[in-house]
Parts: structure tokens; sequence; C-alpha cells
């Protein structure tokens, strides 16, 4: 890229989305974080200003979890700024061991890893259409190939819940979700790219917020020598935002800056299909009518 951007990054208040701001700020793109709380995303701008000495840093709050929410964060951008250059979904994580619903009866894991992603892009669509070569930039992980055992009679889990199980399916989701939109896109000769990533094994809080969190923080003590920095972590979100090699490559899974190929275990066009569509209706009440 070379001249300066509008980025939005979603959970950006702390490890690699935070990391995330600070590299692209540094750059001197114009910088809009998302948070849930007020107080601690306001603090994180001024964090983000001093340490990069870019003032042309904004924020965003919501409850991701909450597709009205995820509404008003596109809708507050959108009434702030004409166009949108990149979209970071980073938002992300772990939830409880015993299967739980938001207030709007969605699942917690689906609706955090996969119906608010979804929800913003297609809320911001046209924002990123209005810029030269709007990207979006979606954080997945490995765990889609390691723990994914998808029922697509059975998407939010009713039958049997398993907190890794369910995060692996929404990551994996994810990726099939990214890839769907990068065909609509190509078909419709938008220069917009879409593009997912496994940011590596990081040491970060992404399931502190869970009863699993104890187990991570074990496991991370143990395993804290071969893990990635937060920095480490965040180098293809931010390669994949800012790096004029990656322009026009879109509908990609990327690993360590290059491209990989993604599990196609439970991969087929239908199941690919039925996760959109589900998607798609879940999230209708949120978009307004044509």
């Amino acid at each position: 890229m070379d001249h300066k951007k509008i980025i939005l990054i979603t959970g950006a208040t702390g490890g690699m989305g935070k990391a995330t701001a600070i590299a692209l700020a540094n750059m001197g793109h114009t910088i809009i974080i998302h948070g849930r709380d007020d107080l601690k995303t306001e603090a994180i701008v001024k964090e983000i200003r001093s340490a990069s000495g870019n003032d042309h840093i904004d924020h965003l709050t919501g409850d991701l979890y909450l597709m009205s929410d995820v509404k008003k964060i596109a809708d507050a951008f959108k009434a702030k700024y004409d166009h949108l250059d990149v979209l970071i979904n980073n938002a992300g994580g772990v939830m409880d061991k015993e299967r739980s619903l938001t207030t709007e009866g969605f699942e917690k894991t689906m609706a955090l890893n996969v119906l608010a992603p979804f929800l913003l892009t297609r809320l911001l669509i046209d924002h990123l259409k209005k810029s030269d070569h709007g990207r979006i930039v979606s954080v997945s992980s490995d765990a889609h190939s390691l723990s994914a055992k998808p029922d697509l009679n059975d998407i939010e889990m009713k039958k049997k819940y398993d907190a890794m199980t369910a995060y692996g399916n929404a990551k994996l989701y994810l990726i099939w979700n990214s890839e769907l939109l990068a065909a609509e896109l190509i078909k419709c000769r938008s220069k917009i790219t879409t593009n997912t990533l496994h940011p590596g094994a990081v040491a970060t809080s992404f399931a502190s917020g869970s009863d699993l969190g104890w187990f991570y923080n074990f496991l991370a003590k143990l395993a804290r020598p071969f893990m990635k920095t937060a920095e480490q972590g965040a180098a293809t979100a931010i390669y994949l935002a800012s790096s004029p090699i990656v322009s026009e490559l879109t509908g990609m899974y990327f690993v360590n800056k290059k491209i990989a190929k993604p599990s196609t275990k439970y991969y087929t066009a239908n199941n690919a299909k039925h996760v959109w569509e589900y998607c798609y209706g879940a999230t209708k009440n949120w978009v307004d009518t044509e």
C-alpha cells in the first residue's frame, strides 16, 4: 500500500489485535480499534498514539457477541468515514465448557467467531468497495484442522457440545465464508480481496474469559518458550493488511506470511454453501433492506 489507509480492527485492546494496531499505526495509517469497554478502549487509543506518534487513532465500542452491537459499530463507522480500506476481523475466542447462548439466542462461539465477522463484513462491504483496493483479513486458526468436527445439521451444537470442537468448527466456517465471498467478489469484478490466516501458537489470553482459561494459562506456562509473542503472531495479519505483494491475492489461507492449504477434510461446495446460508439467515434481521 503506497498511500495511507483507513483500517478497522476488531478485538484490538490487547494481544494480537493491539500489536496489529500499533504496527499499522507506525506505518502512518488511520486506525480504528474496536473494544468492548469504553474506558479501556480509550486508554488503548492513547497508548497507541504515544507508541506510534500517530494521532489518527480512533475507536468504536460494542459487544461482538450481539449482532445488534455489530450493527451499531458498523453504523457508527459509516457515519464518520466515507470509505474503508482494510477490515481486520481479529476478535475471537474459546467459550465455556458448557454450551451457552447470547441474549439474542445464538451459541456464543458461533456468535463471536463467525456471525459477528460475517455481519460486520456484510454491513461494511459497500464502504470497502469505495476503496481503491479494499482488503478483508480474518484471523482463523489451525484449530480448524485439529479440533473441528462439524455437523451441518446442528451448526450451533445443540445436541452435543464441546468447547474446542465448537471453536475448531467456527474457525473452519470462517475460512469457508472467506473463500465463498472471494468467489462472489471476483464474479462482480470487485477489487476487494478477502483472506484468512493462522497466527501460530501465541501466548495471549483469548480463552481467559471462559472456564477453560485456567487450562490454557497452565498450558501457556509450559509452552511459553515455544510460543510466539503477540507481535510475532500479528505479523501475518499486518502483512495481509499492508503488503503490496498480496494486493490481488484473494480467497487464500496464510500461515507465516505464506499461502497454506486449509483442511479439506469436511469441505464440499454444498457444506460451504450451507454455512454461508445459515450465517446469511441468522444475521438478516440486522441488515437494512435495500
